[in-house]
């Protein structure tokens, strides 16, 4: 990569097709405005909002890798696995991510008459208006829950009534992390360990992920993300050093009333972790969408 200029990347970032604030367009829009020069869409589950923003992207002159966020359950735990730069036609991941959202339109109804059993009526066509296009999540009943005053704000909510013991959490069973990362490796993608410190991990444990993660074929861990403090990010930085990982980065952002997460807004890579965009030379490119490229 070119010392004059230092390119900008955010390879974590969501839009309306999932629990994103704007569209695909308006996510790009945002992303040139921020100064970012490479930027990945990375929905959860779903990679329908990905020809929207290639064509944005495009059209308004900045890098655009396509990507995904994978739901994933590995020890009992829900994981998130970015896939970045995947073919959106590929049979298998999209077959997968088929089924993942059947699994979240079942869970969402569930979760729907849970909250009906302690007085929260009419909840289901409410957050299914809010989500519009988009994947069901949960941060569509938070909103929606949190609009009708039940919470202080999204986080209560989710600290109220959507986190396990809570009346309208359910249980779910995602991808197994083998799985998933043959789903991005088959696509031409690269496989990213996403935000590692935020599942709580003891060390041992996360190491033992980490190991895993690398033993199946996953190639980068996200050693910058949105809500990382220092201590994150240099935990991060040690597992990618230790187990030979890629370092990625991301915002994980959502949209404006998130908080400090903000697109591109990333401290620098650490000097002694190798980032993921090492294998991607054209992006120097600007400009540029970038088709899946096999390694």
């Amino acid at each position: 990569m070119s010392a004059a200029i230092a390119r900008v990347f955010d390879l974590h970032a969501h839009s309306t097709y999932s629990d994103g604030a704007y569209s695909p367009r308006g996510l790009i829009e945002r992303a040139v405005a921020a100064g970012i020069h490479v930027i990945a869409l990375t929905d959860h589950d779903t990679m329908a909002g990905h020809q929207q923003a290639e064509e944005a992207a495009r059209e308004l002159g900045v890098g655009f890798l396509p990507g995904v966020e994978i739901s994933v359950t590995w020890q009992g735990k829900t994981l998130h696995l970015v896939g970045l730069r995947v073919d959106s036609g590929h049979p298998p991941l999209r077959a997968g991510l088929e089924g993942l959202a059947l699994h979240r339109q079942q869970r969402a109804f569930e979760m729907a008459q849970r909250l009906e059993k302690v007085g929260v009526i009419g909840i289901y066509d409410e957050v299914l208006s809010l989500a519009g296009q988009g994947m069901v999540t949960r941060t569509h009943f938070a909103h929606c829950l949190a609009r009708r005053g039940l919470a202080a704000d999204v986080r209560d909510v989710f600290n109220r009534y959507l986190t396990p013991g809570k009346p309208g959490y359910v249980h779910s069973t995602w991808a197994g992390l083998e799985t998933a990362i043959a789903w991005i490796r088959g696509a031409g993608g690269v496989a990213v360990l996403a935000h590692p410190i935020r599942y709580k991990l003891t060390g041992s444990w996360l190491r033992r992920l980490a190991l895993e993660f690398k033993d199946f074929g996953g190639q980068a861990i996200e050693v910058l993300s949105g809500q990382a403090s220092p201590g994150d990010v240099q935990a991060s930085a040690q597992l990618a050093k230790r187990f030979d990982l890629l370092g990625s980065c991301g915002s994980d952002f959502h949209g404006p009333d998130q908080g400090w997460p903000k697109l591109g807004r990333l401290p620098p890579m650490p000097k002694d972790v190798t980032p993921v965009w090492s294998l991607w030379p054209d992006a120097e490119a600007l400009g540029s969408t970038f088709p899946p490229a096999a390694f």
